[in-house]
Formats: structure tokens, C-alpha cells, sequence
């Protein structure tokens, strides 16, 4: 049987890859990371009786792109995390090159995914099912096969849905490549989550307004935020400008509002939802009291991926911190979720001139700073942050080809957050306003040093380990 030979395997790699963690300076010390392997994008985020479930894309075999799993956390606090049985293995014949992306709802009590099964043939051409599984009394989950194959006018790029429940009915976004090359997202309803009928295509390149926008729309997810219908996607194709769009694919949303009878979406224009060097595949889910949480992966595929040095470790990749989002004057703010505040230890407080603030310890750390002047900041001689009045530049240089490259905020600065992992850092614009993440990768203890003539007044926590069991 193909599923146990894989689960074999997989037991076999987790065993072999834990004697490599003893040792490792780059693993986080509260972020999510595989313990072996590769990951990519969150998936199935949900809440449920209590807890969040995050499932994710995992490779366990080696630090690269494959046939992908879909593993599986919970937790009742955004925090701390379980490992819960392995999800789906890409064991069938309608998924043969992996169980891709995919969302998760609850349906008669139980939680239920809803995946791509990805098949790729010999010439070159692949196809894509979506595809069901439930969840069974032992928090395992039966597959139920594929629900919606191949549509008519696509090539073999569709996947990734993400499925809600409105008006009583289900509804899903899926991305899509037609055949003129074109990105697109589309937009299916069910009565049962079994039958699917397609009402049509809702955003995309050459639509909407946009122009020519990317010739695939990877990872939609579509939600009601403050009044408005916001699409998250995932544009692939898009040329780079001078200050956006610098990363090989993007990341971003728009604000509009969706018709759900004729599937009409009026939206504003696109916008990147993180401005740094490594972010995708987001995706939400909303919190017992009514907050929209996001997760992300914090690389992008087919970049410089690959140069990392935890691949030494066995691992590679970690989700971005959970997330709030708000919307505010037709802009998403993202927010760290609140729940990360209990991380917080050993409260200090620092205000005057950049040039002589302290040095401070940021392996795992939280710095808050109120900006009056232009300053910049270093990060484990690794990283640059630099505010001269009139925009935010962060810089490093490529871990493929050793050349600095930068990334930009234009706006007027007042607050940034900043939250630091081991090996990734997290910066928060104006109290959600904008949003740059980065990994990196520190030569022994990371510290955070600062010059310049603004005033700064800063508050620094160190964070503590989450748990995971």
C-alpha cells in the first residue's frame, strides 16, 4: 500500500533528521518550523472547538520541493503548539505529485479539507483535482476522492481553494491559469461541499482593471473585513517596478465587493500585503471572538530559496507570526496577534538620540520604537533598516549572488515594531500600516545597534520559547 511505504519513509526521516537539532542557531525559538524537511504554505487555518489547527505544505524527504504532505499543529492560543497527526499523504492515484494547498471548514461537526491533488505525466502536462477529506473520530481524516475535476478553459494550474460558508450556502476561490496564459481567481458554489458549480471568474489579469497582471493567481482567499470583501492572491508573472514588486511572485489583496449570484467583483487596485524579501501564500481564518488571523510562509518559491543555511541543519522555511488584520481607509493593517504579548520578558525602556542607544540583544526579542528623526538600525551586521525622512529602506545582500538588495516603505514614520526569531525578523510599520519581513542568518549572538540624530524612544522585551509538543 502506497500511503504506508510513504509513511514509512516519512518515520524514517524524522528519525534520522533529530540528532541534527541539538545543535541548530538558526531553528526559532517561537515561530513554526518543520522538524525535518521543507514547508511551504499554511493551510486549512481554522478554529474550532476551542483550538486553532494550522495545517501546512511538508516535504519530510529533503529540504526541496516534491510530492508534499500536509502536516499538522494545534493550539488553543496561537502560541504554544501540539504536533497532531500527519494529515493527508500524497498516496493516490488523483494526487500523485502531491496534496497541494487547500483550506479547511466545519461541516457537520467535523472539520473537513478541501486540497488540491496534483498529477503530473511523462510529456510535461499535469492536471489538478479538488479534492475532500473529513475528519475522523481519531483526528485522522478519510479522503472522499475528488469533488471538481479539470474546467473546461484552463490549463492544468488550478488549485489552492479556499472554501466559506455565506448565506447558507459554500462557496470557493480557486486559483487559476487560462489559456491565453492569464491569471485568474475563480469563484464555485455547493449545497453539499460535493457538487460544485461555477459561477465564474471574479479578479485576475485583464480584469477588473488591472491590465495584464500575471500569467497565474496562486493562494486566493476571500473574506468579509470592516464592510468589504477582501481577495488575497498570489500573482505570479508581474514585472518589477522600481520600489514594488521586487520579489519573484507576490503577495497581496484587494478591497472591493463581491455580487454572489453573478460572481461581479468590483475592487480597487492591488496591493502588496508584506514589502520584504521573503513572504506567500497567506492565508486567514477568524478567532473565536471575531478577529480575521493570518498566517504566511516566509520565503517565496522559485527565488533563492535554496541558499539557506538550515539545509545544513535538514530543514528549511517557518511561518510568519500570526496576524491581525483591520482595515482601515480601504488599507489592510496587519498586526502581531495579541496573544504573542505572553512571550514577553524583562521589561526595559531607553529615550534619546539613535547615535547613542544601547546596543540590544534581539536572538528572540521584541523592540518597540518611537521615531523623531532619521536614524538606522543594524541587525547582526546582516541587516540594514534605514528611515531618512521620507522612506523606509531595508537592506541586505543576496545569499546567491552576494549583491545588496533592498526593499521600501514610502510614508510618514512614527512607530516600529520589530519581533526577531534566532533567524527572521518581522517589522511592523505605524502600528500595522505596512509590513517587512525578512530571514537572516547571524553570526553568533544576534544583537540590534543604532545611529543617527532622531530621538528614539525604545521599549525592548526578550521573548521566551513557545512550547511545542
Amino acid at each position: 500500500m502506497k500511503e504506508v511505504h510513504l509513511l514509512k519513509r516519512m518515520a524514517h526521516a524524522l528519525m534520522s533528521g533529530y540528532a541534527r537539532k541539538q545543535e541548530d542557531p538558526y531553528r526559532p525559538d517561537w515561530h513554526l518550523s518543520p522538524c525535518v524537511g521543507l514547508l511551504n504554505d499554511p493551510n486549512g487555518f481554522i478554529h474550532h472547538n476551542g483550538r486553532y489547527h494550522l495545517f501546512y505544505q511538508w516535504n519530510p524527504f529533503s529540504c526541496a520541493h516534491g510530492a508534499k504532505f500536509w502536516g499538522h499543529w494545534s493550539s488553543t492560543d496561537l502560541v504554544n503548539w501540539k504536533h497532531e497527526p500527519v494529515a493527508l499523504v500524497p498516496s493516490e492515484s488523483y494526487e500523485t505529485h502531491g496534496c497541494y494547498s487547500g483550506s479547511a471548514v466545519v461541516d457537520q461537526g467535523a472539520i473537513t479539507l478541501i486540497y488540491t491533488g496534483n498529477v503530473k505525466y511523462d510529456d510535461g502536462s499535469r492536471t489538478a483535482f479538488q479534492c475532500i477529506a473529513r475528519e475522523n473520530t481519531h483526528g485522522e481524516y478519510d479522503k472522499l476522492g475528488p469533488v471538481l475535476t479539470l474546467p473546461a478553459g484552463y490549463t492544468g494550474h488550478v488549485r489552492d481553494p479556499k472554501v466559506w460558508r455565506h448565506d447558507d450556502r459554500w462557496y470557493m476561490v480557486l486559483g487559476a491559469q487560462d489559456l491565453d496564459r492569464q491569471g485568474k481567481v475563480l469563484l464555485y458554489g455547493s449545497a453539499d461541499l460535493l457538487a460544485w458549480e461555477k459561477i465564474g471568474e471574479i479578479a485576475g489579469s485583464r480584469l477588473g482593471g488591472l491590465g495584464d497582471f500575471g500569467y497565474m493567481w496562486e493562494c486566493p482567499d476571500l473574506f468579509p473585513l470592516d464592510g468589504k470583501e477582501i481577495l488575497i492572491c498570489c500573482p505570479q508573472g508581474v514585472p518589477a517596478e522600481e520600489e514594488r514588486y521586487l520579489n519573484t511572485f507576490q503577495a497581496g489583496y484587494l478591497v472591493g465587493s463581491l455580487h454572489y449570484e453573478s460572481g461581479a467583483y468590483s475592487h480597487q487596485g492591488f496591493h502588496e500585503l508584506d514589502l520584504g524579501f521573503e513572504f506567500y501564500a497567506p492565508q486567514t481564518t477568524l478567532s473565536e471572538d471575531g478577529r480575521r488571523l493570518l498566517f504566511g510562509w516566509m520565503s517565496i518559491p522559485d527565488e533563492n530559496e535554496f541558499f539557506e543555511p538550515t539545509i545544513d541543519h535538514g530543514w528549511i522555511h517557518i511561518m510568519t507570526c500570526p496576524r491581525e488584520l483591520t482595515l482601515h481607509n480601504d488599507r489592510v493593517y496587519q498586526r502581531p496577534a495579541h496573544e504573542l504579548q505572553q512571550l514577553r520578558r524583562d521589561h526595559y525602556t531607553w529615550h534619546g538620540a539613535a547615535n547613542y542607544a544601547p546596543s540590544l540583544p534581539v536572538q528572540s526579542a521584541e523592540v518597540l520604537i518611537d521615531v523623531q528623526g532619521e536614524f538606522q538600525l543594524t541587525l547582526a551586521s546582516q541587516l540594514l533598516l534605514c528611515w531618512d525622512g521620507e522612506r523606509v529602506t531595508m537592506s541586505r545582500r543576496n545569499r546567491r549572488t552576494g549583491e545588496p538588495e533592498h526593499r521600501y516603505w514610502r510614508g510618514n514614520l512614527r512607530q516600529l515594531q520589530i519581533l526577531c526569531d534566532r533567524s527572521s525578523i518581522e517589522v511592523f510599520i505605524n502600528d500595522g500600516e505596512a509590513v517587512i519581513s525578512s530571514r537572516y542568518f547571524p553570526e553568533g549572538e544576534a544583537t540590534m545597534t543604532f545611529s543617527g540624530s532622531g530621538l528614539l524612544t525604545l521599549q525592548h522585551w526578550l521573548l521566551a520559547s513557545c512550547v511545542i509538543e
